[in-house]
C-alpha cells in the first residue's frame, strides 16, 4: 500500500490535470466551463499534491521510520522459500507420521481451507457487485446524457465511453461469472465447516472410533474439494461445452 500509494498518487493528480483539460475542450468547447467545475478539479487536484508531498517526504525522511528495508531481492527470497519447502519435505520423509496422524492433521489443516474457500467468494462477491453498480450508473448515465443533451454534442464523447463500459461489463461478467463462483465457494465452504463441526461433536456420520472417524472425514472433504475444482472447470467452459460436461 506505502508503494501504491507513493507512485499512484502522482499518477492521479496528472490524469486529474489532464481531465481537467479534456472537459474543458470536448465537454465546453466553445462555452465557459462552469465555476463549480472549475472547483471540483481544483480541489481534488490540490488534494493529490499535498497527499503527494507528504508521501515523498516520508518516504525519504528517515525520522519518520525506524526501520529499512534489508534490500533482499524476491528472487533471493524466493529461493530462501524454496530451500525451506525442501527442508520441510526431506524432515518429513524421515520423520512420516502414521496414516492417522496425518489425518488428524489434515483434520487440523481444514479451517484454513474453509478460511481460503470463504476469502474468494468475498472477493468475487465483491467484484460482481462492482461490476452491477458500474453497469447501472452507465446505463442510466447514457440515458441522462440522452436526455439532456439534444443534439447529442457535446455529451456524444461520454455516450461512446458509457456504451463501450457497459457492453465490456456484461462479456465479462457473461464470461468470469463472478456470482456464480462466489456461491460455490461459500457453499463448499459451508459443507467443509459441517464436517468439521460433525467430527467435533461426535455427531452423524462420524459416530465411530476415533481412526475411522478421521478417514471418513479426509475422505469426505476430498470429495468436497474434487467437485469444486469441476464446478470451477464448468464455469471455464463455453456454454455448449458445460453441457457435455453434465
Amino acid at each position: 500500500m506505502q508503494v501504491l500509494g507513493l507512485y499512484g498518487t502522482p499518477i492521479l493528480l496528472v490524469f486529474n490535470v489532464l481531465s481537467w483539460f479534456a472537459a474543458k475542450n470536448f465537454l465546453w468547447l466553445g462555452k465557459d466551463m462552469p465555476n463549480s467545475a472549475h472547483g471540483a478539479f481544483f480541489a481534488i487536484s490540490a488534494v493529490l499534491a499535498a497527499a503527494s508531498f507528504f508521501q515523498f517526504i516520508v518516504e525519504f525522511s528517515d525520522e519518520f521510520w525506524d526501520w529499512e528495508d534489508e534490500g533482499k531481492s524476491v528472487a533471493s527470497l524466493r529461493l530462501d522459500l524454496e530451500l525451506a519447502e525442501e527442508r520441510r519435505i526431506l524432515e518429513a520423509r524421515r520423520l512420516t507420521p502414521s496414516a492417522v496422524e496425518r489425518q488428524a492433521s489434515y483434520k487440523e489443516r481444514t479451517p484454513a481451507e474453509v478460511e481460503r474457500l470463504r476469502k474468494e467468494s468475498r472477493y468475487y462477491r465483491r467484484v460482481h457487485l462492482w461490476m452491477q453498480w458500474l453497469l447501472f450508473f452507465s446505463s442510466a448515465g447514457v440515458s441522462a446524457i440522452t436526455a439532456w443533451y439534444d443534439p447529442p454534442q457535446p455529451g456524444k464523447g461520454a455516450l461512446i465511453f458509457l456504451g463501450f463500459t457497459i457492453t465490456v461489463i456484461t462479456a465479462a461478467v457473461g464470461y468470469f461469472k463472478p456470482r456464480e463462483r462466489a456461491f460455490n465457494l461459500q457453499q463448499t465452504a459451508d459443507n467443509i465447516e459441517q464436517h468439521v463441526n460433525a467430527i467435533d461433536l461426535g455427531i452423524a456420520p462420524y459416530v465411530q472410533a476415533d481412526a475411522a472417524n478421521l478417514e471418513l472425514f479426509a475422505t469426505n472433504v476430498e470429495n468436497m474439494r474434487v467437485e469444486q475444482r469441476k464446478r470451477e472447470q464448468q464455469l471455464d467452459q463455453p456454454h455448449q461445452g458445460q453441457q457435455e460436461v453434465v
